[in-house]
């Protein structure tokens, strides 16, 4: 399995963020072709002191190729071109292979 991971890092408006990120990013998301699974979350904390980051996304592919493949389909390219309708704080993007660490 190979992980996408969203960082983002606190927006100028949050308020506006979470209801642009909900009622217009996520139904783009929905729409794309290629993620095993998807999750996304607002309440982002740090173990310790305040978290650098305001709301984090994650998508699971097969592999690499068939993420690379997702990213570059159509409704892909209309994801990655609608970030900059509601991340005004800046965001960072990673990918990796996931290792099972169970049994």
């Amino acid at each position: 399995m190979h992980r996408s991971l969203v960082l983002y890092s606190k927006p100028v408006d949050p308020d506006h963020f979470r209801d642009y990120y909900v009622n217009n990013h996520l139904p783009l998301v929905k729409n794309w072709p290629g993620p095993l699974a998807w999750r996304y979350s607002f309440d982002v904390a740090a173990t310790e002191g305040e978290a650098p980051y305001f709301a984090v996304f994650e998508a699971d592919f097969a592999d690499a190729a068939a993420m690379a493949a997702a990213r570059a389909s159509p409704e892909g390219q209309r994801v990655a071109a609608d970030v900059v309708n509601y991340a005004t704080g800046g965001l960072v993007v990673i990918h990796y292979p996931v290792q099972d660490g169970t049994g």
